[in-house]
């Protein structure tokens, strides 16, 4: 059974940098594609950042260049290192795993995802 845990949210000032993880179990980080996406408050998921097993990334444009993306193999953990954070960027994160190899850049495709989530807030 896939198990998909994030933590790392906080709240920080825009400018601000903060780094999300997602605990892993029953899936590979490694060897399977995985990434994160976000929702806000009244409005539509967004994944934000993929990866895939041979280490391939993939960002929206809206998070290019700040956000990265990475993992633990020795944890089993997906990180996602978010900086120069401004209001946009609030939302609540999820990770999301998929049974394949090939990262991802449509959300619906992946096969399963974190329940928690964990909270980012930027404001002054």
């Amino acid at each position: 059974q896939v198990q998909l845990v994030e933590s790392g949210g906080g709240s920080v000032q825009p400018g601000g940098s903060l780094k999300l993880s997602c605990a892993a179990s029953g899936i590979s980080v490694v060897r399977n594609a995985m990434g994160w996406y976000r929702q806000a408050p009244g409005k539509e998921r967004e994944l934000v950042a993929s990866m895939g097993s041979s280490g391939s990334t993939w960002y929206a444009d809206s998070v290019k260049d700040r956000f990265t993306i990475s993992r633990e193999y020795q944890r089993n953990t997906l990180l996602l290192q978010l900086n120069s954070l401004n209001g946009d960027d609030a939302a609540m994160y999820y990770c999301v795993a998929s049974k394949g190899m090939v990262a991802l850049h449509v959300l619906d495709r992946y096969d399963c995802g974190g329940q928690q989530g964990t909270q980012v807030t930027v404001s002054q």
